[in-house]
């Protein structure tokens, strides 16, 4: 059995989905929700995220402005893909973060991207309604 399982968090946010771009693509902005890196919206860079515990080694797969992000996240024996979907809505951005590729054995990186995510989404969302 060699399922994968993913971790899905979705935000509703009350800006335009233009502002939140700023904040998951500009370096000195994810730092302030996410961590440390040298991001750039471009499709094959590569990139490392870097905390106080360690390093996520990084390559942007996917970039449609405004609607899709996506990159690898390669760390501590997890290989797997972080993409954010961002959909406009009535009253400013539906966002949905999606993590795929925790193997079985796996339940404790599983459990801490579950928990780090909710953390680090609501950071984001701190920060972008603070811009507004």
């Amino acid at each position: 059995m060699s399922e994968t399982k993913s971790v899905i968090v979705e935000r509703e946010l009350p800006v335009p989905p233009e502002k939140l771009w700023r904040a998951l693509t500009q370096p000195h902005l994810i730092a302030d929700w996410l961590m440390q890196n040298d991001f750039a919206a471009t499709a094959g860079h590569r990139f490392r995220f870097t905390a106080d515990w360690g390093s996520v080694d990084c390559q942007v797969l996917t970039v449609e402005e405004n609607r899709m992000l996506s990159y690898s996240w390669v760390a501590m024996g997890l290989d797997s893909v972080v993409t954010f979907t961002l959909s406009p809505t009535r009253t400013g951005t539906h966002l949905k973060l999606e993590q795929t590729g925790f193997k079985p054995g796996m339940a404790q990186a599983y459990g801490g991207a579950r928990i780090g995510w909710n953390n680090f989404l609501d950071r984001l969302s701190q920060l972008v309604e603070k811009q507004a």
